[in-house]
């Protein structure tokens, strides 16, 4: 469940990095709200994530999410730059949260309200 926290947490942040842009350094009230609403409903669910993941392993996937998914965003909605080095890295980025992913299983902290994990 923590990685689920962790997913949805990263990509309203794909949302709240697109809605920094939207809000045009918060002068545009509707972007501007929608922006701060993302921002806490996504370090809300990643905060529940760090209670059964660690902190390293929390942030560096989350990070990924929210850069991986708002480049891509970027290139196929808004109009950023299209590039074989950028498709490079950000393939890579998101085969390095996959092999977070995969590799903390052993790294879990133990989830108090949940002795099973």
């Amino acid at each position: 469940m923590a990685w689920i926290y962790l997913v949805i947490g990263g990509l309203l942040e794909v949302g709240w990095a697109i809605g920094l842009s939207f809000s045009k350094g918060f002068t545009e009230p509707l972007p501007s709200v929608m922006t701060v609403i993302l921002l806490l409903i996504s370090f809300y669910f990643f905060a529940k994530s760090m209670k059964m993941i660690p902190i390293g392993t929390a942030y560096a996937a989350f990070t990924g999410i929210g850069a991986g998914g708002t480049s891509i965003i970027g290139m196929i909605f808004l109009g950023d730059k299209v590039s074989t080095a950028k498709i490079f890295f950000i393939s890579l980025l998101i085969f390095s949260v996959l092999g977070l992913k995969f590799s903390s299983k052993d790294g879990m902290k133990k989830d108090e309200n949940n002795p099973e994990v």
